[in-house]
């Protein structure tokens, strides 16, 4: 069984402690810069590692220092409290880096 959908009004409620994140659609997403190729790569593999445990896995793209991670729930057809948790875990991925 897929997690329920958020609602509009709990999403944006979510993203107030999301301040980074923007949705996009059916999608919430956020861009980082690491301080460099590799602290991204390793970024990316810390979100993986989380992602595995949580069995949610997020789109990431990698442009250099840049790395951009976007989250929905595919099964749902939207987003969902998978994708909030995920985001902040990637938050704090990133803030201990």
């Amino acid at each position: 069984m897929s997690p329920a959908q958020l609602s509009d009004d709990d999403l944006a409620k979510a993203l107030t402690d999301l301040p980074e994140w923007t949705r996009q659609g059916d999608s919430i997403t956020r861009t980082v810069e690491a301080r460099s190729f590799l602290a991204g790569v390793e970024l990316v593999r810390r979100v993986a590692a989380a992602a595995e445990a949580a069995n949610h896995h997020p789109d990431i793209d990698i442009r250099w220092r840049r790395v951009t991670f976007t989250l929905s729930t595919h099964s749902a057809g939207g987003l969902t409290a998978l994708d909030v948790a995920l985001a902040h875990e990637i938050d704090r991925l990133h803030a201990s880096e």
